[in-house]
């Protein structure tokens, strides 16, 4: 696969779709490489989109330089990459700790700002993510660094699958469950790799610069408030809905809907998350 070097590592990529097309970003959540997005892409690309996904840093192809990572060091990563692909412009989408990664990236690198450099987002998609951890959360991700280091990170990623998919999912889709699990216990992530990528959600905290903005009277990533997008599954356990909610109320004028399923809604319902996001899409 093709690699750009920026932000002092190799970045593994993957860019799919007619180069005069609308280009669609798409940023993995913790653990998850660029396969993430395998039931997205084809519905994108059929839509009539470009689509950019690559492997964070920690994962995948791409580096893995010690940690502990944060989400600004993984938005300078992503602007790294697109520019060494001359990328001008494009809808930036998030999911999880890749949320994070994208709202990092529109504080950071808002269009018209010197630092963006003419590279442009015309959208922003926020995806089962949060501004903050509260204490649940907290506890849980500390949880999971104890067991990625008395155990392994696949028995961890075992249990994300347990808090990810819908108590039906597993009655009723054994075949697929097996995939996913299959899929945990093979995941070439070592600890010190987990650890470093579990360190940007452990740490996120976005309320007082979204909180500035609105004060100020701007707006996330220079965008109209309508072309900003907060998605969460309708009964996500691992970041609550309610944590989406707050961070939507937090980005004033933004639209905050819901689709089908939890945390894993992108893979457990994948036509409804690809349906609410193109919708959206066709809406800027």
């Amino acid at each position: 696969m093709p690699t750009v070097d920026a932000n002092g590592i190799t970045i593994n990529y993957r860019l799919e779709g007619n180069q005069d097309s609308k280009l669609l970003v798409l940023i993995n959540g913790l653990a998850d490489d660029l396969t993430t997005w395998d039931l997205q892409v084809p519905a994108f690309l059929n839509a009539g989109y470009r689509v950019l996904r690559y492997d964070n840093r920690g994962i995948g192809k791409s580096s893995r330089p010690p940690g502990p990572y944060t989400a600004e060091t993984m938005a300078n990563d992503l602007h790294g990459l697109v520019s060494g692909l001359d990328l001008k412009v494009f809808h930036l989408l998030g999911i999880s700790m890749g949320g994070m990664i994208a709202q990092a990236y529109a504080l950071k690198f808002p269009n018209g700002s010197p630092q963006a450099n003419g590279i442009k987002m015309s959208s922003l998609s926020l995806c089962c993510t949060y501004a903050q951890p509260t204490l649940f959360c907290s506890r849980m991700f500390e949880l999971w660094a104890e067991m990625a280091q008395r155990m392994s990170v696949q028995h961890v990623m075992r249990d994300v699958t347990l808090w990810a998919f819908t108590v039906p999912f597993f009655r009723t889709r054994p075949d697929e469950l097996a995939e996913f699990e299959d899929a945990m216990k093979n995941l070439d992530m070592k600890t010190p790799e987990y650890l470093a990528q579990l360190n940007v959600i452990q740490q996120f905290d976005t309320n007082y610069e979204l909180e500035n903005l609105n004060a100020r009277e701007q707006t996330l990533g220079g965008l109209e408030p309508r072309h900003v997008m907060v998605l969460a599954g309708k009964v996500d356990i691992l970041i609550p809905v309610q944590l989406s909610r707050e961070l939507a109320e937090k980005i004033e004028g933004c639209q905050f809907l819901t689709t089908k399923g939890g945390h894993g809604c992108c893979w457990e319902f994948p036509d409804d998350f690809n349906k609410t996001v193109l919708s959206f899409l066709e809406g800027v």
